[in-house]
């Protein structure tokens, strides 16, 4: 079982309305979404668009497949500021889509304890609390004794430190974030088809993209190409010979029910191994973690590994969380990662030579807590030709060009 991810009452078509478009995206999940409708908002954009999505039903999607989590705890400023705008997007959710059919939503504030288990992990927590101070986050330094203290079902006989930071930093409704985000597009006049790009055909001059291929045959002109294809990205931009390091890699998640439950809130807990579990319910808890081997997969591969959960994940809850030694998984799925291997950064903005092809991509893990500030550069770079709130060229293309990482020390 997964996240539910509720559809429109307007269903997708086959084909579209027409062949030429100003703006064609590949991709109709959060990030393809959230850029449709903040384009479709603005009132100084007035071109159309086409959102061509492989698989309606999203079931397969990183989007759905997600743990819908938020926080702040980053390495990099940019980092916390974009969590900062999705948390004030969330809970100002209603009226920023100025629709009251839209419930209002909030966050569940248990925030993210991450835990040190050497000195030189401990050092890097005290830097980046640094980082996030300066930010504006309320990132609080813990002893082992505090840690017990405040949340005595934890085993901290290893532990050296711990950081938690609980305003606007948990659980909240992305599912229905991405629904009504794609309902209000639609409603917009944003067109979504149910089909593939199979090719994409430059310009006679090679410096421009000027059409699609949908599987169904039709060919599509188009003024830009916006690459909001997950895991798939990498695919996307080879058809016209750009490589990206963007690839499909396996998350794990098991929802569990325990015997004896905790009687506080679990905040969402990266053990140092790197496993995190956390509060799902009010009975139930959601743990998660990569594979025995982290790698490269087929898009298309969301089996389990065997033993996983037997010989290392439980295991590993269990001695963090004691009270978790009896247990019952109650559901489990697969999602995957759209991974960027050069420094799990997203990847946002233009080609450099290319300038007409646009990449949204690359997000490893926090895409969506980061798809509404994403949502509204790419718009912003589309309307205006620059950023006009958070300046997210950091996350540039040419960095990728010439290989320098701008590194987030905090992924899970």
């Amino acid at each position: 079982m997964v996240r539910d991810v509720k559809m429109s009452s307007k269903p997708f078509q086959e084909r579209p309305q027409k062949n030429n478009y100003d703006i064609v995206i590949i991709g109709g999940a959060i990030m393809g979404s959230a850029t449709a409708w903040f384009l479709s908002k603005n009132i100084d954009f007035d071109g159309s668009i086409l959102i061509v999505e492989k698989d309606p039903t999203y079931q397969f999607s990183s989007t759905a497949r997600t743990n819908s989590c938020i926080r702040q705890q980053f390495s990099r400023e940019l980092n916390i500021r974009i969590s900062q705008y999705t948390a004030q997007f969330i809970k100002n959710f209603q009226e920023n889509l100025e629709d009251y059919r839209v419930p209002k939503l909030s966050i569940q504030n248990y925030g993210y304890m991450y835990m040190a288990d050497t000195e030189d992990k401990a050092k890097s927590l005290r830097n980046v609390q640094k980082t996030q101070l300066k930010a504006g986050a309320d990132t609080i330094l813990m002893s082992p004794d505090e840690i017990k203290s405040k949340y005595p079902f934890y085993n901290v006989k290893d532990i050296f430190l711990g950081s938690i930071n609980t305003v606007d930093e948990g659980y909240w409704d992305g599912g229905t974030v991405f629904d009504w985000l794609r309902r209000s597009a639609i409603d917009k006049g944003v067109e979504y088809i149910s089909n593939e790009v199979v090719g994409i055909n430059k310009n006679s001059t090679g410096n421009g993209v000027e059409a699609v291929r949908l599987k169904s045959g039709e060919v599509i002109n188009c003024g830009v190409v916006v690459n909001a294809a997950g895991p798939r990205a990498s695919k996307i931009s080879e058809m016209i010979d750009l490589k990206i390091p963007v690839e499909a890699r396996k998350r794990y998640t098991w929802v569990f029910s325990a015997e004896c439950p905790l009687n506080i809130d679990l905040p969402l807990t990266i053990d140092p191994s790197g496993i995190h579990v956390r509060q799902d319910g009010p009975d139930t808890y959601l743990a998660g973690s990569k594979g025995f081997i982290d790698g490269p997969v087929n898009f298309d591969d969301f089996s389990f590994e065997k033993d996983l959960w037997e010989e290392y994940v439980w295991p590993k809850i269990a001695n963090r969380i004691p009270a978790f030694e009896a247990i019952k998984v109650k559901s489990e799925w697969v999602g995957h990662y759209a991974y960027n291997t050069l420094d799990q950064n997203a990847i946002i903005g233009p080609h450099p030579i290319i300038s007409n092809f646009m990449f949204i991509n690359g997000f490893s893990g926090h895409g969506l807590q980061q798809a509404p500030a994403m949502g509204r550069g790419m718009s912003e770079l589309l309307i205006y030709g620059k950023y006009q709130n958070l300046d997210l060229s950091p996350f540039g293309f040419d960095r990728i060009l010439n290989g320098i990482p701008f590194m987030e020390e905090a992924i899970i």
